[in-house]
Formats: structure tokens, C-alpha cells, sequence
């Protein structure tokens, strides 16, 4: 596996393009935003769990810095200490999309061939920047995350609910309590959706159990290109 990384104009990122990769042949993409405090590399190494063959991976950089101490830096999509973040969410949202147009027009991939998905608070900016756009986004996945300011979302969701959606969370979880991946579950239903909903006995992490489970779905949701 060989990362390629970027100096987008929006965001910086990283990707894996697939075994024997042409770029005259189109490819699906799985787009994957890491967590607060970690970086574009954090969800790389799933690459080889989920499979290198079919498919071109990207892994944006969230744009916020965040000291972790003793010289540690991570980065954020916002910042919980700073009010609710909505203001930074906003921004990293709108650099978001910069970086969707860059990395699929880079890439030449179809529209609707992108599943996004994140862990953690990546998890909370994918049904953020993902649910108003089926167009471009065939199916959202969420890790150990939670769902943003329902009210505010329920505004800007599309008219037809068929996105497809892989819900993952852990009972363990201290961090993000498994609560809010079943208020999530729920609000989705109740808008039409229909999630695969999973639970773990984990904590905030990514259990191999988790990523065999959203292997099948993924490959079930976007398949792979043929060799």
C-alpha cells in the first residue's frame, strides 16, 4: 500500500490508488474523515483490512490544529471547547466540499460511485456534508460517532432517502455513548432511511468484528471494479 499525498487547495490529504491501477478505467472511492486530535493517516491502514483491489481510497486532513500536549498535534473539523462549534464545522464543512470536487475530478470518478464515511467526529461531519448529497455519495458510514443538530439537519435532507448508510458503535464506548448512535439510528428511520445499524462489545475504537461487518456492506453497496 503506497500513500500519495496532496497539497489540496482546500484541505491536504492523502490517497491509495488500487493494485494496478488505470488511470483510463473508472473506480469507485471511499472517502474517510478521521476523528479529533488524529490526522489524514489515522484510517489508512483500514485500506488493507477492507482490500487495496477496486477501489481508490482518500483521506483528508481536518484543517483545525489541536495541541495534545507534550509537543503532540492533532486536528479537528471543531472544537468542542469553543461553544457548541458550529462556526468551525460550518468552515470545515465548506472546505469539505472544495475537496470532494478536487479529489473526484482528480480521480475522474462517476458521480454516485463515493461512499464517505468517518470515524468519531468524522462520523458526526460525514452526515453532515454526506446526507444533503445522494447525488454524489451512494452510501454514509459512521464509526463510534453521532448525529449533528438533528432539527438543523432535517432542513437540508433531499427529497428521496435511498442512501444507503452503515451505522457502527460500541456499548463500552465512554467517549461518545452508544446512546447517541441509537438516537441517530432512530432519527434516520423516522426521516425515511433504513441504516444497517451495528453494535460491538468495544469501547471508541474500530474493532476488527466492525470492519468485517462494513467490508460486506460496502462491497454489497459499491463494488469493486473488476480486475
Amino acid at each position: 500500500m503506497q500513500l500519495q499525498e496532496h497539497d489540496g487547495t482546500a484541505l491536504r490529504y492523502v490517497t491509495v490508488e488500487p493494485d494496478g491501477y488505470d488511470p483510463g478505467r473508472p473506480y469507485p472511492m471511499v472517502i474517510l474523515l478521521h476523528g479529533y486530535g488524529s490526522h489524514m493517516r489515522d484510517l489508512a491502514g483500514l485500506v488493507e483490512v477492507i482490500g487495496a483491489a477496486g477501489y481508490l481510497y482518500a483521506f483528508p486532513n481536518a484543517p483545525m490544529p489541536i495541541q495534545l500536549g507534550y509537543g503532540a498535534r492533532g486536528y479537528a473539523w471543531a472544537d468542542p471547547a469553543e461553544g457548541d462549534g458550529a462556526e468551525a464545522a460550518q468552515r470545515s464543512e465548506e472546505m469539505l466540499a472544495a475537496f470532494f470536487e478536487e479529489v473526484i475530478d482528480l480521480y475522474g470518478v462517476v458521480a454516485g460511485q463515493v461512499v464517505l464515511g468517518g470515524f468519531s467526529q468524522g462520523g458526526s461531519m460525514t452526515f453532515r456534508t454526506g446526507l444533503p448529497s445522494p447525488d454524489i455519495f451512494r452510501g454514509l458510514v459512521s464509526l463510534s460517532g453521532k448525529m449533528p443538530e438533528p432539527d438543523t439537519l432535517r432542513a437540508r435532507l433531499p427529497a428521496g432517502r435511498a442512501q444507503h448508510m452503515f451505522i457502527a458503535h460500541g456499548t463500552l464506548d465512554q467517549l461518545i455513548p452508544v446512546e447517541e448512535a441509537r438516537s441517530a439510528h432512530r432519527f434516520l428511520e423516522a426521516e425515511g432511511y433504513a441504516p444497517e445499524y451495528h453494535e460491538y462489545e468495544m469501547g471508541h475504537e474500530v474493532a476488527s468484528e466492525e470492519v468485517e461487518d462494513l467490508t460486506r456492506w460496502l462491497r454489497r453497496v459499491l463494488p469493486p471494479a473488476a480486475p
